[in-house]
C-alpha cells in the first residue's frame, strides 16, 4: 500500500513539474517617459531594454513603455509619479524640479561632461552612487546616465561669437545650462522638452540648447535654421536622468525576479542609455544635415571664451551650494574625477 501511495504522489509530482511556469509569478510593469518613442533613448534603449527583461525572465516579467507621460502627469513630476507608485517606472530628469537634488548638479556644470554621452553616462552611475543614492532613496534606480553633446539650435544665423547670444531668449533644462545662458547675456527660459516645439513657433523663445538626437523630432528643421556647437571633445553642457522603478514594486518582486532587473541595471545599464543618445546624435545631426540648415562650430578661441564663463558658472554654484551647506568643491572634483577615470574606457563618438 505504501508502495501504491509512493507512486501516485510520484505521479502526481511528475505530472505537475512540467506546468510549474503556469503557477509562477507574472509581473506588468508600466513605464513611462515624456518623448516620442522614435526618440534616440526609448528607441536604443528603453524599448531595448523591455525587451531584454521580459526575454531573461522567460515571459514572467512584461514590461509596457508609455511615451509622451500618456499613463498622466507631466514631465517635471515623474520622480514623483514613481515614488507614489502612480506608475510602476519610468524616466526622469532630476533638473526639471530645480533645486530638489542640488548634488545632481555637479554632473551637469558647463563642460563637465564630454560629447560622448556613453562616456558621460558612465561616469554619471559613478558619481550616482557615492553621492545620490540617499537622494534617491524612495525609488528603485536602474541606471543613471547623461545625454551627448548639447549644443544651441536657433532661428536665423548660426552662433558665430559670445556676443551673438545677448538678447536671445533661449530655451534651458536645466539649472546650470540657464545659470551658462544668463552668464552669455542670453534670457533663459526654463522648460521641458515637451514644451520646446510649440515654444519655438508661437515665438516664445529663439531658440534653445538641446541635443542633436532630439532635433528630428522636436521638428528643429523646421522650426529651427541654425545649429551650433562648441569646439572640442568637451560638451556645452549634459542632462542628467534616472531611469528608476517604484520601490515597492521592485521590493514585491520574487527573488528571481529581481535577479533579472538587476542584471540590466547599474554600470552596464547607465553606459547602455548613454550609448543611445550617441547613436541618436548621429541621426538626427545626419537629418539636420540633410534638411539643409546650417550646421556651425565656434572656433577654439570663442570656445575658451564660453568655458571661461562656464567656470565662473561654476565657481558661482560652488558658493551657492556651500551656503547650503554642501561640500560642494568635492562634489565638483569626484564628477571630475568620474569622468576622467570612465573617458578613457570609451572611444569618442563621432
Amino acid at each position: 500500500m505504501n508502495r501504491i501511495l509512493k507512486s501516485a504522489a510520484f505521479a502526481v509530482l511528475t505530472a505537475t513539474a512540467g506546468t510549474g511556469a503556469a503557477f509562477a509569478q507574472e509581473v506588468t510593469l508600466r513605464f513611462q517617459h515624456f518623448v516620442s518613442p522614435l526618440s534616440a533613448n526609448p528607441k536604443h534603449f528603453i524599448e531595448p531594454w523591455a525587451k531584454k527583461v521580459e526575454a531573461e525572465s522567460n515571459g514572467r516579467i512584461k514590461v509596457e513603455i508609455y511615451p509622451f507621460m500618456q499613463l498622466g502627469g507631466k514631465a517635471p513630476s515623474q520622480y514623483d509619479l514613481i515614488r507614489d507608485g502612480a506608475i510602476d517606472g519610468g524616466w526622469v530628469i532630476p533638473g526639471y524640479q530645480p533645486g530638489r537634488f542640488p548634488e545632481a548638479e555637479a554632473l551637469e556644470l558647463p563642460f563637465m561632461g564630454t560629447k560622448s554621452a556613453e562616456e558621460a553616462s558612465k561616469a554619471a552611475w559613478v558619481y550616482t552612487q557615492k553621492h545620490l543614492m540617499d537622494d534617491f532613496a524612495d525609488v528603485h534606480v536602474i541606471a543613471a546616465h547623461m545625454h551627448g553633446r548639447g549644443l544651441v539650435h536657433k532661428k536665423g544665423p548660426a552662433i558665430a561669437t559670445v556676443e551673438d547670444f545677448k538678447g536671445l531668449k533661449l530655451r534651458g533644462p536645466s539649472r546650470p545650462a540657464t545659470l551658462l545662458l544668463k552668464k552669455l547675456g542670453a534670457t533663459p527660459v526654463g522648460m521641458p522638452v515637451p514644451s520646446f516645439p510649440e515654444a519655438l513657433s508661437k515665438g516664445v523663445v529663439d531658440g534653445g540648447v538641446i541635443t542633436w538626437e532630439m532635433s528630428p523630432s522636436l521638428k528643429l528643421d523646421e522650426l529651427t535654421d541654425s545649429h551650433t556647437d562648441v569646439a572640442g571633445d568637451r560638451s556645452l553642457y549634459n542632462l542628467y536622468f534616472i531611469w528608476a522603478m517604484n520601490k515597492a514594486k521592485y521590493d514585491s518582486l520574487p527573488d528571481d525576479l529581481k535577479v533579472v532587473i538587476d542584471a540590466n541595471s547599474g554600470f552596464f545599464a547607465s553606459a547602455w542609455a548613454g550609448r543611445a543618445h550617441d547613436t541618436g546624435d548621429v541621426e538626427g545631426r545626419a537629418a539636420m544635415v540633410a534638411s539643409g540648415n546650417e550646421i556651425a562650430e565656434l572656433s577654439a578661441a570663442e570656445t575658451d571664451r564660453i568655458k571661461a564663463l562656464g567656470a565662473e558658472v561654476t565657481a558661482d554654484w560652488i558658493a551657492e551650494m556651500s551656503k547650503r551647506g554642501l561640500d560642494a568643491a568635492a562634489l565638483v572634483e569626484d564628477a571630475q574625477a568620474a569622468v576622467q577615470v570612465t573617458r578613457a574606457a570609451v572611444p569618442a563618438a563621432n
